[in-house]
């Protein structure tokens, strides 16, 4: 099962907010055709009917794939739309936050092959990380073409079990507001040295942003690179025996934040 496959039968992207908008344009700019796309969204954006693709039209009898990307509290009204596709051939693929498979078995039927996706916001950028995981009707040319759908917004990943679903939403799913958390508290305490505010927010994006990237690139991992920048007795190690302080630092704050959220999603599914 390959994107001619796709293109041939159809995708439906039933909703198409920032996430939906972000993949869409992806798949667009990878080559697939606009009119092998139906968009099922109560108000599409003005970039949607731009783009030539079928918006709020009868979708095909068959499709190739339906992606899920409405908001989690619409889904109850979304989903029982495409009942009539469940059961069928048509791979339903979903990046709804906290929608566990059994649902979608639930209101789809137990023999529609469902892949439950978590994408991040720097998809946005096509700089995310999905992580998969599919149900037992999921097979393993399914999994391929789920991942080189979500591949247009960044890396995959694939998951073992639904139950570390929670984790990668503490890890890479809530992750990025983290870093953009670190980088309004490092400009604030560069302002507090003394720096004019607009300064030292550039300082701080440039300096995540580019530490980011040279932890991705470099083929030494993240702690031999903060050892090769942290002289003895010198200004980076300083900062570093504050952050790394096995009582306050980063190691017990980080590890709390993680645990909170991956907790809160499990609640949240259990739902």
């Amino acid at each position: 099962m390959n994107m001619d496959h796709v293109a041939s039968r159809g995708l439906v992207l039933l909703g198409c907010g920032k996430m939906g908008s972000a993949m869409l344009a992806g798949w667009l700019e990878g080559g697939l055709a606009p009119s092998s796309v139906w968009v099922q969204d109560p108000v599409p954006s003005d970039w949607v009917r731009a783009q030539g693709v079928h918006v709020n039209e009868d979708w095909p009898a068959n499709p190739a794939i339906v992606l899920v990307a409405v908001k989690p509290q619409m889904m109850g009204e979304a989903l029982p739309v495409m009942a009539g596709l469940g059961g069928g051939d048509t791979l339903f693929v979903s990046v709804a936050a906290g929608t566990p498979i059994s649902y979608f078995e639930e209101v789809l039927g137990k023999g529609t092959p469902v892949i439950r996706a978590m994408p991040n916001t720097p998809a946005a950028i096509g700089r995310g990380i999905t992580a998969l995981i599919g149900n037992a009707q999921a097979s393993a040319a399914h999994l391929d073409l789920a991942e080189a759908l979500l591949s247009a917004v960044g890396q995959t990943v694939r998951l073992e079990s639904e139950a570390q679903m929670d984790a990668v939403t503490g890890v890479s799913g809530s992750g990025p507001a983290y870093v953009f958390h670190l980088i309004e508290t490092l400009a604030a305490a560069g302002e507090a040295q003394g720096l004019p505010a607009d300064l030292a927010m550039r300082l701080a994006k440039a300096t995540v942003g580019g530490a980011g990237a040279l932890a991705e690139a470099a083929d030494d991992s993240p702690e031999q690179l903060r050892i090769n920048v942290t002289s003895p007795n010198g200004t980076t190690q300083a900062a570093l025996e504050v952050l790394m302080d096995a009582e306050s630092g980063f190691p017990p704050l980080l590890d709390k934040a993680v645990a909170a959220a991956t907790n809160r999603s499990k609640e949240l599914s259990r739902g």
